[in-house]
Order: C-alpha cells, then sequence, then structure tokens
C-alpha cells in the first residue's frame, strides 16, 4: 500500500503507531522535529515535500496545545495534496465540538482543514490517555494536598489501544469520521486521583475544588466523554502498575 508518513513519529501516540505499522510489516517514514533523517518543524514545513515524496498514507498524530496546530495542518496539507498522498488519518479528542476549550476548538479546527482537504480522509477522537491523567496528578502532587476540579468525570484509554486502533484505520484506507473510542470506564477525577496516590504509596488529601466558567461546566456535564464507546479495555490501575513499575511513563 506504499510508504507511511507518521507525523509526530516519536511522541506519546505517534511512536506505538510506528511500532505496530512496522511491526505488520508496512514501511514508515517518522517525522518529528528530532528524528533523523526526515526531521521536519510542522511550523515551517521545512522538509515536509521530501519527507512525503512517494508516500500513500500520512498519520497525523503531531499536535501541541502551545498553539500552531492550524498551520502546521495547513502546511501537511498543501505537501500531501503536491506529494500525491491518498489518505490523511488525524487522531482528535472526543467533544471538541462540545467543550470550550481553546486547544479543543483548535483540534476542531484541524478537523475541518481535513474534511475540505480534498484528499481521501479518517478522523478518529478518543477520550483522554492514561499517560495525560497521570501527569496532571503528578503535577498537583507536588502540593501538600491534592487539589482536583470538583464533580468532573473522566474515561480515560490506554494509548497502545488507541495506536492500534489508529493503525488498522491507516491501511484500511479513507473512511471519513469514525466512532469515538473511549476508555473501559467513566469515574470522578477523585477517584483518579486516589488511585494514583495509592500506587505511588504517597499520602494526601484529595480536594474536589469548584470552578467557574463554560470550560468546567462542560467537562462537569460530561461533553469529553464517550461512554456508549467504551472500546478501551486497559484500566487506569493496570496503567499505573506498569507506570510505577517502570519508574516513568508509559
Amino acid at each position: 500500500m506504499g510508504t507511511i508518513v507518521v507525523t509526530g513519529g516519536t511522541g506519546t501516540l505517534g511512536r506505538h503507531v510506528t511500532e505496530r505499522l512496522r511491526g505488520t510489516g508496512h514501511e514508515v517514514r517518522v517525522v518529528s522535529r528530532h528524528s533523523t533523517p526526515y526531521a521536519v518543524d510542522l511550523r515551517d514545513g521545512k522538509g515536509l515535500d521530501a519527507a512525503l515524496e512517494g508516500a500513500a498514507t500520512v498519520v497525523h498524530c503531531a499536535s501541541t496545545p502551545t498553539g500552531g496546530d492550524e498551520r502546521a495542518a495547513r502546511l501537511l496539507i498543501d505537501a500531501a495534496g503536491r506529494a500525491g498522498v491518498t489518505h490523511l488519518a488525524y487522531i482528535s479528542i472526543v467533544g471538541v465540538d462540545r467543550v470550550p476549550l481553546g486547544y479543543y476548538r483548535t483540534k476542531l479546527a484541524v478537523e475541518r482543514l481535513v474534511e475540505r482537504s480534498g484528499l481521501g480522509w479518517t478522523i478518529l477522537r478518543t477520550t483522554q490517555f492514561h499517560d495525560l491523567v497521570v501527569r496532571l496528578l503528578e503535577g498537583s502532587a507536588r502540593l501538600p494536598v491534592l487539589p482536583v476540579p470538583a464533580g468532573v468525570p473522566d474515561q480515560p484509554v490506554e494509548v497502545r489501544e488507541v495506536a492500534e486502533r489508529l493503525a488498522e484505520l491507516a491501511v484500511a484506507g479513507p473512511a471519513g469520521r469514525v466512532p469515538d473510542m473511549g476508555g473501559p470506564e467513566v469515574r470522578t477525577l477523585e477517584d483518579l486521583a486516589r488511585a494514583y496516590l495509592r500506587a505511588a504509596g504517597r499520602r494526601r488529601r484529595v480536594v474536589p475544588v469548584p470552578l467557574a466558567g463554560g470550560t468546567y461546566r462542560a467537562f462537569r456535564a460530561g461533553g469529553h466523554l464517550t461512554p456508549e464507546r467504551a472500546g478501551g479495555v486497559g484500566t487506569f490501575e493496570e496503567h499505573l502498575e506498569r507506570h510505577f513499575a517502570r519508574g516513568a511513563g508509559v
């Protein structure tokens, strides 16, 4: 089916997507700012044409909450068109059309660019990765107490399972907007925080903190959840066990 390019191929999701595609015999080019030989900064697009030459499929995993995703997507789409790419697969987030968070709005804008790109496309939305929840809790646990937004549920999903699904979609060809994918359990952030503390062997009081604003209300209402699409299997506790056994992330 030709070469597959994975943007952000050294990141949390991209590296697992790359492993799965290579493990099934596909030729994969990893594109990121520090990869060799395809070191590309998507914010300026330099080197994109060479990275995409002869590629049939692009899996777009590169993303950052610090800004620039829309410009990067435009440059990628333009280069993909020049290279004759026939399939662009994009990973997005459940609730980007329901939660008024700036990063979510950007992800939704990139979805629209992909849909209007003129390329064959696939978009998969998933809930938050276990890794993200752990990073947030690790940061909060540096305080004498562990504060979490009050009344907010979450449905974290195992990144390896998302990578497997995204790799399958990349190989299968353009499918449009596919069903969302969520983790196996919807739990409160307080509950997840206590699970983290137990696994870490740390003693902290979990303090639910009421917040204000439309984003908080949307999260409280579960705008970022997809309980009817709980396709993930791996639990938060299983992720924590691996996390602390290795002394690091995934």
